[in-house]
């Protein structure tokens, strides 16, 4: 048995939320313990990031002065600094609509696919993150600003006494012991605090039961060089019918009625690709076999499987039999989850890194004017409680993406009212990163979930309310004027026939909405 660790704030879980809080704690001078269950490198998922992330990346780099952290919230940022850290290029969203049986066949009015620019260049480009290489970086950062790491370590009991929280665990067959005033769960969906602490899963209201299936694979063909999503109808010589950029350096989606698939390229020849299904389609295929539930998914949709026909998958296939997950509390006395450990809903629309970012935030700055910290081995002070009402907000938060999401997967069999639903995304995405960008961290919330008129229009327009397209007319022509005092971006444009690429001009003539000046505007894209 060795001696107890003793610590300000004990972290379990060092995937990447847990090392950058662990790095924040330590420029805030309190003495971090950071406990992991496994050894790096290792897989995880939740691989995409977004513009969002990439700016709020940012900016905790700037206010805890964390400068190796900034690189990474760029891509070619990220392939100058730490080239030996895996990336991949996303430069955006892309969806393909297809039907069982047949083979995707790209139309003239791209009624059938959807492209929104993310970027305006590759040097500003998003990321994929390789979280193996990822998460390793961080950690070892962590490690170097004096965060104390423990891993291969699994903790089998917790106490919690009127000054500390007391962990006990076996390490490579020793007994462990670490003391902390306060402990952060970092460690995933129905992780470390909701096991030893039987918080249970409240799930999400009007929610979908769906599953997943995915792996790492090589030998992906790109959908660019398939004959089937070559642009319909026009001249390649005419710009406007290219596409606004390169539809596989993306986030790429193939749409079913009844899931969709994700398809995300790394620089090192490596493709993370998987699905979620709902639970019909899950029994239909038997989703738990694994490797041969994908052979049969893939068997139901021909260009699909094209694009696998030479891929081979490099690690055993991971079946998740629920994805969505919400604990009931995610904060208590001397204790507080982060996002990815309080709730999971669904890698659609890669929200999962920007959504633990902003829990992130949050916690840092509760912790910075906390009465947490006393004298070592002192009862806490007695204050206001900072951290509770900061992680109320990320359950919150889930709850309107969790809303959003199931309409997503009502809109999948009606691809145009999914696209016109879309929109809430993208313009809600798009709006908060250049406010922050001009602004600060002020905002309206993940998705604008403090905005009430926009999330009053996202009750009332949802495909998941029964018949809600069937029975408004003019359906994408109310998400538009929805989205109007946000739209920033030319969304929801029908001329431009589901292909929004990047408008300088267009953006800065928004500059109102933004609250700035159209040269405060325009600076952004020049910097």
């Amino acid at each position: 048995m060795t001696a107890p660790l003793e610590t300000d704030i004990a972290i379990v879980g060092s995937g990447f939320g847990g090392s950058i809080l662990a790095m924040i704690a330590r420029r805030l001078g309190l003495r971090v313990a950071l406990l992991e269950r496994c050894t790096h490198p290792r897989f995880a998922i939740g691989e995409s990031a977004s513009p969002l992330a990439g700016v709020i990346l940012e900016q905790l780099a700037r206010r805890y002065d964390l400068p190796r952290l900034e690189p990474l919230a760029t891509y070619g940022a990220w392939r100058r600094h730490y080239p030996h850290v895996t990336c991949g290029l996303k430069r955006g969203f892309t969806y393909y609509k297809h039907t069982a049986g047949e083979r995707f066949a790209s139309r003239s009015d791209r009624a059938n696919e959807l492209l929104v620019a993310a970027s305006p260049s590759d040097e500003l480009s998003d990321t994929h993150w390789l979280r193996a290489d990822v998460d390793h970086f961080l950690v070892q950062e962590a490690i170097a600003l004096g965060v104390e790491y423990v891993d291969d370590l699994l903790i089998d009991e917790v106490n919690w006494s009127p000054g500390d929280v007391r962990l006990t665990g076996c390490r490579r067959g020793v007994i462990t012991r670490v003391a902390a005033r306060f402990l952060v769960d970092a460690s995933g969906p129905h992780g470390f605090l909701s096991r030893a602490r039987g918080i249970s899963d409240s799930g999400f209201d009007g929610y979908p039961a769906t599953q997943a299936l995915f792996s790492h694979f090589t030998g992906v063909a790109r959908c660019a060089d398939m004959p089937e999503y070559a642009p319909r109808g026009f001249p390649e010589s005419r710009p406007s019918e290219r596409p606004p950029y390169a539809p596989d350096a993306a986030a790429l989606h193939h749409v079913f009625d009844d899931g969709w698939m994700w398809v995300l390229r790394f620089d090192n020849g490596v493709t993370s690709a998987g699905v979620a299904v709902t639970d019909a389609l899950a029994a239909d295929i038997r989703l738990g076999d694994g490797e041969p539930a994908w052979r049969r998914l893939l068997a139901r949709y021909p260009s699909i499987a094209a694009q696998f026909g030479d891929a081979t998958p490099i690690r055993e296939f991971t079946w998740m039999p629920r994805i969505a997950w919400r604990s009931s509390i995610a904060a208590g006395d001397r204790w507080a989850m982060l996002p990815s450990a309080a709730a999971f809903v669904d890698p659609l629309f890669s929200t999962g890194i920007p959504l633990t970012l902003l829990g992130i935030e949050r916690l840092a700055r509760a912790l910075e004017g906390s009465t947490l910290w006393g004298e070592p081995g002192q009862a806490r002070a007695r204050g206001p409680d900072t951290v509770r009402p900061a992680i109320a907000v990320s359950l919150d938060e889930a709850d309107h993406v969790a809303r959003f999401i199931a309409g997503c997967y009502a809109a999948f069999p009606r691809f145009d009212d999914f696209v016109a639903w879309s929109m809430f995304y993208f313009a809600t995405a798009s709006f908060s990163e250049m406010s922050r960008r001009l602004h600060g961290d002020r905002s309206r919330g993940f998705m604008g979930a403090d905005d009430g008129r926009l999330t009053h229009a996202m009750v009332e327009l949802s495909p998941a309310r029964a018949g809600t397209a069937a029975r408004i007319r003019a359906y994408g022509a109310r998400v538009a004027d929805a989205i109007a005092p946000i739209n920033v971006a030319g969304l929801a444009d029908v001329s431009r026939r589901n292909w929004y690429g990047i408008d300088v001009e267009e953006t800065v003539a928004a500059a109102a909405k933004l609250g700035a000046e159209p040269d405060q505007v325009r600076s952004m894209f020049t910097t």
